[in-house]
């Protein structure tokens, strides 16, 4: 936690079946973000989970660029 913001760490893989638990603890902290430095591979659920993330507040830190240009093309895209 650093002045108020709840940071979660994530790494390795995120799928679809990682998407229920995320959104279960990322719902649980007003002001947060994930820290996305060790994130190693996504799946298109995890990518549409990220990019609804950050549009409703939710800080992505050290967001991979791969990822990053990912997201940005699934939000044109909807």
């Amino acid at each position: 936690m650093r002045g108020g913001l709840v940071v979660f760490a994530v790494s390795g893989r995120i799928g679809v079946e990682n998407i229920t638990e995320l959104e279960r603890i990322v719902e649980e902290a007003q002001r947060k973000a994930l820290d996305l430095k060790h994130v190693s591979l996504v799946d298109r659920h995890a990518v549409r989970f990220l990019a609804r993330c950050e549009a409703e507040g939710t800080a992505l830190e050290h967001c991979p660029i791969y990822l990053r240009e990912w997201i940005v093309r699934e939000r044109t895209s909807l």
